[in-house]
């Protein structure tokens, strides 16, 4: 009885120590007519997919409390401060009364816009306060009480973030964490202002005494989706999570610490419940393959997987794969003849051919089971196919686009100081030369001789050239990532 309670309190244990210090979450939208005609759709489709994935979520609490705010012509209070998980039917309703918002006509100016935004933010800071108050001070999951407010607007956002910072001056914001001014560029308006993918930090935000930070997106519902997708990210900061040790110099041979954070990329399947078909298990084969419904010792239906995309391998990024990779050989089932036994392998031997000599990934996709009834979800799980030299193939779950988290991958132009990199030596008794491929062994199958027919396979189109395979080095490096959409 003792075992069995043990890994329940040590996971009570880690979902008390992590998102700890998780802030609320004030979204302010403005929807002023004409640009509101054009963002609504994006705004609402993109708040209703990530209310659907953050209701849903098991694990820490990632959005403690939420709150929702529209500017039209008035200022709105659509949602007060309310928990998030498990509360999808008031939050979509809450969407639905934001998509009604008229996007016809216009406005005088867009002062009074602005001057709507800064009461809006005032307002969320006054109404998080009250909650606090009448909050029990013993909970844990306010200890830090701290909000962050996002604006999203499509009036010009360095004007928007002028005007906020010179109307928020003397205003008490010392619960206030940040402040993100979110503008949408329409296609019309992308090439007149200089935009910005990446967040910049205004210099007059330190008179705030908070960080006031401005980010330039697309009208799309994906573009619109990372940002909100920030909010289940770990907002800790206070304590690193990762020490590095590596080995020391010959003149100081104790260990070299090198203090990490993590950061996730993507969110657990097994933190969704009711998802079978996104492969939430891939623990054994038992996991992928399709559930048996009948007898127990009836044989499981093969599973089926539809090659959808080419993928070249120096494009695929290894933070979108996840789980536990499975080896994939040619079948020695014995329901087989041996012609169609033997046409197999040789379609199979073409494939790892195919894939290795022109340096190519498969993107697969499991096709959906029609014997389900609740299979009408359209979300299915995603695998990558990777060939190896020994004539079998490694099949590794990937991550799609409603799990992936906002990442970013972009380089740093400082070189590192001369003491850092006298530090850092790694020497070649500490290289280890090694063959990274499934079942790399003595035992592996000696490759078909070239007589064996080979099935023609075009993956690519023929405008297209593959590319030459890449030589082989000790030390390669590639920072190219996949995007699945």
């Amino acid at each position: 009885m003792d075992n069995r309670k043990r890994p329940n309190s040590s996971s009570s244990l880690v979902c008390c120590s992590s998102f700890a210090r998780q802030p609320a979450r004030v979204l302010i939208v403005e929807a002023l007519p004409p640009c509101w005609s054009d963002t609504c759709s994006v705004v609402c489709d993109a708040l209703d997919n990530f209310l659907s994935l953050a209701c849903s979520l098991d694990g820490p609490c990632r959005i403690p409390l939420l709150s929702l705010y529209a500017i039209s012509r008035q200022q709105e209070c659509l949602l007060p401060f309310v928990r998030v998980h498990g509360n999808l039917p008031r939050l979509h309703s809450c969407v639905e009364e934001l998509r009604s918002i008229p996007g016809e006509g216009c406005i005088k100016s867009t002062a009074k816009g602005c001057d709507l935004l800064r009461q809006a933010v005032l307002d969320s800071l006054q109404q998080f306060k009250q909650y606090i108050r009448h909050t029990s001070p013993g909970n844990q999951a306010y200890s830090n009480a701290f909000v962050e407010v996002t604006v999203v607007t499509s009036q010009p956002g360095h004007s928007v973030v002028h005007q906020l910072e010179s109307g928020l001056k003397d205003a008490d914001l010392v619960s206030l964490r940040r402040l993100l001014v979110v503008q949408i560029i329409r296609a019309s308006d992308w090439g007149q202002e200089p935009h910005s993918p990446e967040t910049t930090t205004t210099e007059d935000s330190l008179m705030l005494g908070t960080e006031v930070d401005l980010q330039q997106v697309e009208n799309s519902v994906f573009a619109m989706e990372t940002i909100l997708k920030m909010w289940l990210q770990e907002q800790g900061g206070d304590k690193e999570h990762l020490h590095l040790l590596l080995p020391g110099t010959t003149n100081n041979p104790a260990p070299v610490c090198v203090k990490c954070d993590m950061l996730e990329r993507l969110i657990s399947p097994a933190l969704i419940p009711l998802t079978t078909s996104l492969g939430v298990k891939t623990e054994s084969i038992q996991d992928f393959l399709p559930a048996v419904r009948g007898p127990s010792n009836q044989s499981p239906t093969p599973q089926s997987l539809r090659a959808v995309k080419v993928l070249h391998a120096d494009g695929v990024c290894e933070s979108v794969l996840y789980g536990l990779p499975l080896v994939i050989r040619p079948t020695t089932s014995w329901q087989l003849d041996w012609d169609e036994m033997e046409a197999n392998n040789s379609l199979f031997h073409a494939l790892c051919q195919t894939l290795r000599s022109q340096d190519l990934f498969l993107l697969l996709k499991a096709e959906p089971d029609k014997r389900s009834i609740a299979g009408g979800s359209g979300v299915y799980s995603h695998y990558i196919l990777q060939p190896s030299p020994y004539f079998s193939l490694l099949l590794k779950p990937v991550a799609s686009r409603e799990l992936l988290l906002p990442c970013s991958m972009s380089g740093s132009n400082q070189d590192s100081t001369p003491d850092s990199l006298q530090t850092i030596q790694l020497g070649s008794s500490s290289r280890v030369r090694a063959t990274v491929a499934p079942l790399p062994s003595s035992s592996s199958p000696v490759p078909p001789p070239s007589k064996v027919s080979r099935p023609a396979l075009n993956f690519l189109s023929r405008n297209r050239q593959a590319p030459t395979p890449p030589l082989q080095e000790e030390d390669s490096d590639t920072n190219d990532c996949m995007n699945l959409k």
